[in-house]
């Protein structure tokens, strides 16, 4: 899964590492250290998560580069939120379980778009981070602004459900099973890659437990 060199400009590889900083690190942190309440922690903890492990498997090319920024991001971040007294109630396991399985979709993501797009995959991933960023954070600024269809189809917000019931001790199966599962297909569009059909199977599966989290709200 390792990138090829060519025709990649010299400055691309700092380029696509220090985005994967300031989305997973550094923004989120100073979001988390400028709230007064925990109730937009956990789409900006999802959305660190996301950052990090997509843009650092495409960047890399491999997915557990980007499974290990994304688990750092996410258990950084709750960390942070913890010691400026947010109320988050950490129960280890479950958040661990919740990080852990998030951070493999969005590996598994970014390791897609290295093999589909090549030294540019970085890219990808930082527009699909842009797009469903946005729609998860004004859905949090305005409940209302989205159709429920929309948020429950969107990886970002399966996230941010789970890292929402896990603050509060709580695993959220539906997201969670979401996440696992789409991991899982990716995973297989990568392996078997550049065997295009297996494209159905991952769009199948997000389709269906797209359908899963729609019926299964927290």
């Amino acid at each position: 899964m390792t990138l090829s060199s060519q025709t990649v400009p010299p400055v691309w590889p700092m380029l696509a590492w220090s985005g994967a900083a300031l989305f997973a690190v550094v923004l989120p942190v100073c979001a988390v250290l400028l709230l007064s309440e925990a109730c937009a922690l956990p789409a900006i903890i999802a959305l660190a998560v996301m950052g990090a492990g997509m843009i650092a498997a495409a960047a890399s090319g491999r997915f557990w580069p980007g499974l290990g920024a994304a688990v750092g991001a996410g258990l950084t971040l709750l960390l942070v939120a913890h010691v400026v007294g947010l109320s988050v109630s950490i129960a280890p396991f479950i958040v661990v379980i919740a990080v852990a399985v998030a951070s493999a979709s969005f590996a598994a993501r970014g390791a897609l778009f290295a093999r589909s797009a090549g030294p540019r995959g970085w890219l990808v991933a930082l527009g699909i981070l842009a797009g469903e960023g946005a729609v998860v954070l004004s859905a949090v600024i305005d409940p209302d602004l989205w159709p429920d269809w929309l948020l429950a189809v969107l990886p970002a917000q399966w996230a941010s459900m789970a890292f929402e019931a896990a603050i509060g001790s709580t695993l959220a199966t539906a997201p969670l099973t979401a996440l696992g599962g789409t991991a899982l297909a990716t995973l297989l569009v990568v392996h078997l890659w550049p065997r295009r059909w297996t494209y159905a199977i991952m769009f199948s599966v997000w389709l269906g437990l797209s359908a899963l989290v729609y019926h299964s709200p927290l």
